[in-house]
């Protein structure tokens, strides 16, 4: 059960983002005063300076511009979409379910991204630390291919999970400036192993902390099973992300796949 909203829609295939850049390369939506960029807009320019031409000396040519007049284009651009999963594979619950559900909605959008501009890859974190076991990449066959059998179990490194999530993000960012990445995080919180000195909710909570700062768009799956005692450690590491937070019962492919799209 999905407990955030029971009525997500779902969105059409091969969704693609938004970004204001400031090249030359995206199509011409509006245009602004000058501040950052060549990429003058003359139609713009023109419609500005033309309301003081007639106290304005024109010294000889057929319209007088200042700089107060100069105008520059806004332009936008459809990028692809960056989903990084970041999946808890310890012992703490039924992380073989977890797998194969997460695998399944990870093919399924890549299916759905029918011009090959959304990426995605995934981190699993287990026993003593976090490992990338699909490096970005459009190509369902390798998708499914490397994450086909995961082991599981063990204790539940979360910290080094976000923190290797972080760096696959600033990497891709490196090499392609105008991705969207989107942060998937799916667990139940419970981290008990550290990457440093700190106390392990120390660590998650200060590179939880780091991914709004980023500015990074990030969902909280939050797979924690409703007993006697619940700890309630994903809804606060969702708080500190800023990320949209999800409560699930029964982990599927589908609810997955929905929370991720309403969110691109």
């Amino acid at each position: 059960m999905l407990s955030k909203d029971k009525n997500l829609r779902r969105k059409g295939s091969g969704r693609r983002s938004l970004t204001r850049i400031n090249n030359r390369s995206g199509r011409y939506v509006r245009s602004r005063i000058q501040r950052e960029t060549n990429d003058i807009a003359f139609d713009a320019t023109l419609r500005a300076a033309a309301p003081y031409q007639l106290n304005r000396d024109k010294e000889g040519l057929a319209i007088s511009i200042k700089d107060k007049d100069i105008r520059e284009k806004v332009r936008e651009k459809k990028i692809g979409n960056f989903i990084v999963f970041i999946l808890d594979a310890s012992g703490s619950m039924n992380a073989n379910q977890r797998i194969k559900e997460t695998k399944g909605a990870i093919v399924s959008l890549l299916l759905d991204a029918y011009q090959k501009r959304d990426e995605v890859a995934m981190v699993v974190f287990k026993g003593d630390a976090a490992e990338v076991v699909l490096p970005p990449t459009s190509s369902v066959e390798l998708a499914y291919k490397l994450t086909e059998e995961l082991p599981t179990g063990g204790k539940t490194p979360l910290a080094d999970g976000l923190n290797k999530g972080l760096e696959v993000i600033k990497n891709a960012r490196y090499k392609n400036p105008d991705i969207y990445p989107v942060v998937v995080l799916i667990s139940d919180g419970r981290a008990n192993v550290s990457i440093g000195s700190k106390k392990p909710i120390e660590e998650v909570r200060e590179i939880a902390s780091l991914v709004k700062k980023e500015e990074i768009k990030s969902i909280v799956i939050d797979v924690e099973k409703d007993n006697f005692i619940t700890f309630g450690l994903a809804k606060e590491i969702a708080d500190l992300m800023d990320a949209k937070y999800y409560k699930i019962d029964n982990l599927k492919a589908e609810t997955i796949i929905d929370a991720v799209k309403e969110s691109l």
